[in-house]
């Protein structure tokens, strides 16, 4: 008994320490370290895999939102009659609040087929819409669209544009307080300087901005080719197909000739003066030759000598 009387004072002693451990006052703010505390089992974090999606969803959308894309596209489609398909094209654009900044008709002849192009600039958030309702006009034989994101252009244009704003809100301050010839002069030319800038840089936003706001379509609408003839494959259809090259031949030199023919009497009557002129100094050449020369009639000394 004697011997375990000193293990159990120091087992009491050491309950005591930890005791006083147990219960020593959070010296946080007397500059010492805080106590690390365990997660209450009460409030359980949620799954890190949702939280994570979640938040790369969002994001993902935000980034989306703040994008600014301009779009282009270019369309065929074999229609009917492409002048009047125009017409419906431009009413279906103008509808969904777009515009038609181009349009060209050529109507069909016997050797050309009729052909419509049209530059379509429709709002980019109902661009799906309007190509849908142009696809059923006709038979679409070729699509294609490109996209391209200028949102960094597009916040360096607005960082200048603000930039310039201010400086040139500082020059008229400045100016209007300018007390010498020489600084109001030079403070004005600096502002008629960034003024012009700034008006640049403001409509280079405002064509971006209508970009963006506007994506831009090329359609173009076109019919069914003219049919060629088909080949002649007996005789009488030989005979019917020389024929009707003869006719056209014929036809063609007709008015060949008759384009010709004033160049022709033009030339005529010049070659008709040439000659005329040239048989008229030929006759008084030859006439000159073959007169008779005049004798020489003799001197009065002469005669009395002999």
């Amino acid at each position: 008994m004697r011997r375990l009387a000193p293990v159990a004072a120091a087992a009491a002693i050491l309950a005591v320490l930890l005791a006083g451990c147990s219960f020593a006052p959070d010296t946080s703010g007397s500059g010492g370290e805080p106590a690390v505390e365990a997660p209450s089992r009460e409030m359980a974090p949620a799954p890190e895999s949702e939280s994570q999606d979640g938040a790369a969803t969002s994001e993902f959308d935000a980034q989306l939102d703040d994008q600014s894309m301009i779009t282009t596209g270019n369309v065929s489609i074999t229609v009917d009659d492409p002048v009047e398909s125009a017409e419906e094209a431009a009413d279906l654009v103008e509808q969904a609040g777009g515009r038609v900044d181009s349009r060209t008709e050529t109507p069909g002849t016997d050797t050309q087929p009729a052909r419509a192009s049209l530059v379509l600039r429709v709002p980019s958030d109902k661009l799906e819409a309007v190509l849908g309702e142009l696809r059923g006009l006709g038979a679409v034989n070729s699509y294609s669209q490109e996209s391209s994101n200028v949102e960094q252009q597009r916040k360096d244009l607005n960082a200048r544009i603000d930039a310039l704003t201010s400086s040139t809100g500082r020059l008229r301050q400045l100016m209007a307080e300018a007390t010498s010839i020489a600084d109001l002069i030079a403070i004005e030319s600096e502002l008629t300087m960034r003024q012009s800038e700034l008006d640049s840089l403001t409509q280079q936003r405002d064509w971006l901005v209508d970009q963006v706001d506007f994506s831009t379509l090329s359609l173009e609408l076109v019919t069914e080719e003219v049919a060629p003839d088909p080949a002649p494959d007996d005789f009488w259809s030989g005979v019917v197909a020389g024929w009707t090259a003869l006719v056209a031949f014929i036809s063609g030199l007709s008015v060949a000739i008759g384009v010709m023919l004033p160049w022709l009497l033009a030339l005529a009557i010049v070659a008709a003066i040439v000659i005329v002129v040239v048989v008229v100094s030929t006759r008084r050449r030859r006439g000159s030759r073959g007169r008779p020369e005049a004798p020489v009639a003799p001197s009065a000394g002469g005669t009395i000598g002999a």
